[in-house]
């Protein structure tokens, strides 16, 4: 015979409670990349291994503003980590246009063979703020693109691009000559794309001189 499970008025009371608070911190105003980002760091400092996952999959269904997608490894980080709430576009320029156009962020595939990282080069109102994975010891595969300026959290990795012919053995040693710690990214199309360890400035004296007539910074992104 089929019995109803009984009522757990403690257990109700906890998820109304959660309820509440979710809704409440949903409606909360988002700040700059790197105050979300400390926020974050500081909440998965306070959480279990096992469930910093959960938390950052969590946090990222509750931003606010549009997301716009390119890309296939873009599309699978996105839903990981934002849910399936997000836009795909069949080009990198038309998600960028769309945050330009609508706020919001997009999230970009790196694999492809258009070089549209280096385009930013030329739109300064358009920063990487992000990028997944976002975890240190792992490459990233996408980044998050905002018209947003990233600032420094103390753990994050900056995104440099160049036009040089030369060898990546050749950019990575006078990057580490001028006192920077890089890791050659993804390079088409004449540009290449270098990964430098910690939060540069784009104004940073170590940056001048280096290999290529076309370079700049793009970005920057925390790590967790």
């Amino acid at each position: 015979m089929l019995t109803s499970p009984e009522a757990d008025p403690a257990r109700e009371a906890l998820d109304d409670a959660l309820l509440e608070a979710l809704q409440a911190r949903a409606a909360a105003t988002t700040g700059a990349p790197d105050a979300e980002a400390l926020a974050l760091r500081r909440l998965l400092a306070r959480t279990p291994a096992a469930r910093r996952t959960a938390i950052q999959a969590l946090w990222g269904r509750l931003e606010t503003g549009p997301l716009h997608v390119h890309g296939p490894d873009a599309a699978l980080l996105a839903a990981d980590r934002h849910g399936l709430g997000f836009t795909m576009h069949d080009s990198a320029d038309k998600a960028l246009a769309a945050v330009e156009a609508g706020g919001g962020a997009a999230l970009i595939g790196l694999a492809g063979v258009t070089p549209w990282w280096g385009r930013l080069l030329a739109r300064p109102n358009l920063r990487v703020v992000g990028a997944l994975p976002d975890a240190a010891e792992r490459a990233p595969r996408a980044l998050r693109v905002a018209a947003a300026q990233p600032g420094p959290t103390g753990q994050d990795r900056t995104f440099w691009v160049t036009d040089t012919a030369e060898s990546d053995h050749a950019v990575t040693l006078s990057l580490g000559l001028a006192g920077l710690a890089a890791t050659p990214l993804t390079q088409t199309g004449g540009l290449k794309l270098f990964l430098l360890a910690g939060y540069v400035q784009p104004d940073d004296p170590r940056l001048t001189g280096l290999p290529g007539a076309l370079t700049g910074v793009i970005g920057a992104a925390p790590t967790f």
